[in-house]
């Protein structure tokens, strides 16, 4: 199955550039795996990795893009190289390309190689209540930071268990008709944002047209 998860590189225009993992989103790993040395991941410094992240940011046209990839030996490692889009807005990510059901996480790599690892839940609810029958997967959910220690996400574990549990309640409540699937997702949101606080970030994307 993987641990599929996306990663937003940020480009010198303030855009980023989009790439996949299929196995990165296991215990945030990709948050002490990329850096400057290792890019795309990895446990040793790899020049080649280096070039073509570089270039990749820099490009701007398809055809620089595919200079950038053309020819040389794709490296076995944690997240593709090749970008499943580029020049694109967080904003943009968040609502049309990150899949809160499929992609356990989501990062934000910024020019300095700052990594920012979120945790994504999904505000789907038609697997845990009888009345509703389908959901987005995109650009429905919420995002959270974890704090970290020693380079180890502190309760991440113990973050989804409690979501899961949250989801399981609020299904039960719109099968008695107590709440709304609206409602049930405004409540969500409310107490992920309860348990996230003033520490940590907390993103929201909440699809239209649900009653």
């Amino acid at each position: 199955m993987g641990h599929r998860a996306l990663i937003a590189y940020e480009r010198p225009d303030s855009t980023y550039n989009l790439h996949y993992t299929h196995w990165g989103g296991m215990h945030l790993r990709l948050k002490r795996e990329i850096s400057r040395e290792t890019p795309f991941g990895d446990d040793k410094s790899n020049e080649a990795s280096q070039s073509i992240c570089e270039q990749l940011l820099e490009a701007a046209t398809e055809t620089a893009i595919q200079e950038a990839l053309d020819g040389r030996e794709s490296p076995s490692l944690p997240v593709d190289i090749d970008p499943w889009a580029t020049r694109l807005t967080l904003d943009e990510i968040l609502t049309d390309y990150l899949d809160c059901l499929h992609h356990e996480a989501f990062y934000v790599v910024d020019r300095d190689f700052g990594v920012t690892a979120y945790r994504t839940h999904w505000f789907g609810l038609q697997y845990d209540c009888a009345a509703v029958e389908t959901a987005p997967t995109v650009g429905n959910g919420a995002l959270r930071t974890v704090r970290w220690h020693d380079g180890e996400p502190v309760g991440d574990g113990f973050a989804q268990g409690e979501f899961r549990a949250l989801k399981a309640v609020v299904g039960d409540l719109i099968d008695r008709s107590v709440l709304t699937q609206s409602e049930a997702i405004e409540f969500m949101e409310q107490k992920l944002d309860e348990w996230v606080g003033d520490s940590q970030e907390l993103i929201v994307r909440r699809p239209h047209g649900i009653e």
